[in-house]
């Protein structure tokens, strides 16, 4: 097991060149741009002057499923790097895969002071109930963010309810003939907000005996309310493209004023009130029978492949990263949740969330939060199976009850 915590506090000004020198390398592959990945490379510099041992070397490998795609084939391969993290819903499938180093011969669980609900056993049904394969790293839950000058104007409150949420897309919904200058809501078309609302109807994607159900009638509902808000309504603007160019479309159409209100990624929130030249309210997801909402983000992994002095230097890295100093300023610097208990512990004692009561959302929201079931196939229902059938629904008007059907047809073979 790996000491006690390296303390900040040692400074310098040497540059890169002699950070390396004499040091253990490692890579870490990472997959996020912008000022996230400024913030992880500020983080990555305060561990190399905290510490002599080890140089961490980092390689930007593109979005979420760009990065996926070019670590798998590095498990394949036997040629992955020290350390790299991964979207929560694949975490099942590289666990039974077997090629994710055990990170509890390195690390002493009981003593990360994780938030529980960020945590392996929190994150996934049953996820307690093996070894340590994963950290949390950027945990996010989706929340809404609306124009508060808008929404002031026209005298309207953050909605509660889907209906709620219907009628305030609707008042702040502008039409000129056939054009619409400005929608009330927008949301990507995408698997992670369908689940939201999937919860929010009162159903499960998978049940406790392993059928992949993709939320029976619930599920359908989903599907309906989109179509209802997008193609009857008229308020809910369709974005175009897919995966992070979609979710990309519909921040670039809430700061520009095209969409008063959308649902994203806690991700987002430090960029959007940083670009937005109007006032940003972050507000929880509504509920139809019951408040709701996946968990998202990312989990750090060491590959089993890796060789054990790499193991040893990237476990190092991350007792650094977990520390509650550097948890709390990459919470900070991002909008993403803390996840160890001392971020929060310290962020709470500065008043930081009395002063930016945005950032408190997604934390409160954990309380309805809903674990993914352990399930090694649900990253391939989730890309291959479901996610081109709700753009089917909801952006081609395809019939909601037939595409879960098949969905569910050939979740099976998957």
């Amino acid at each position: 097991m790996l000491g006690a915590a390296l303390a900040l506090g040692v400074s310098g000004c040497d540059p890169r060149s002699e950070f390396e020198r004499g040091r253990h390398r490692i890579q870490l592959w990472f997959t996020y741009g912008g000022r996230n990945r400024q913030v992880l490379e500020k983080l990555v510099a305060a561990f190399h002057r905290a510490q002599k041992d080890v140089f961490v070397q980092l390689v930007f490998q593109g979005d979420y499923f760009e990065g996926l795609a070019k670590l798998r084939v590095a498990l394949a391969a036997r040629a992955a790097p020290a350390l790299s993290h991964v979207v929560g819903e694949v975490v099942p499938y590289l666990v039974e895969a077997n090629v994710l180093a055990r990170l509890d011969t390195w690390l002493e669980p009981g003593s990360l002071d994780l938030v529980p609900a960020l945590s392996q056993a929190g994150s996934w049904l049953g996820g307690g109930e093996r070894g340590l394969f994963v950290l949390p790293f950027n945990r996010s839950t989706p929340i809404a963010y609306l124009n508060a000058e808008l929404l002031g104007s026209a005298q309207l409150t953050a909605p509660t309810t889907w209906e709620e949420l219907r009628e305030i897309a609707l008042k702040l919904t502008i039409r000129s003939n056939a054009q619409v200058p400005r929608y009330g809501f927008g949301c990507p078309i995408d698997w992670w907000f369908w689940a939201a609302l999937v919860g929010q109807g009162g159903g499960r994607i998978v049940e406790d005996t392993g059928e992949v159900t993709l939320g029976g009638a619930a599920g359908e509902r989903a599907i309906e309310f989109w179509q209802q808000l997008v193609s009857r309504d008229r308020s809910m603007k369709p974005p175009p493209g897919r995966d992070y160019n979609a979710w990309e479309q519909t921040n670039q159409d809430f700061l520009a004023g095209r969409v008063a209100m959308i649902w994203t990624s806690t991700a987002f929130l430090r960029y959007l009130e940083d670009t937005a030249k109007f006032p940003v309210v972050a507000a929880p997801l509504p509920k139809q029978t019951r408040f709701a909402v996946p968990m998202g983000g990312t989990h750090w992994l060491i590959p089993k492949s890796a060789p054990a002095e790499d193991q040893r230097a990237a476990a190092l890295f991350l007792q650094f990263v977990l520390g509650r100093r550097q948890a709390a300023d990459w919470a900070l610097g991002t909008g993403y949740i803390p996840v160890t208990r001392g971020a929060i512990e310290l962020l709470e004692q500065d008043g930081h969330y009395q002063r930016h009561p945005n950032d408190r959302v997604a934390l409160d929201q954990l309380q309805h939060a809903e674990p993914w079931p352990w399930s090694p196939r649900l990253f391939r229902i989730q890309r291959e199976v479901l996610q081109p059938r709700l753009e089917a629904a909801v952006l081609a008007g395809a019939n909601a009850r037939q595409q879960l059907a098949e969905a569910r047809r050939l979740a099976v073979k998957v």
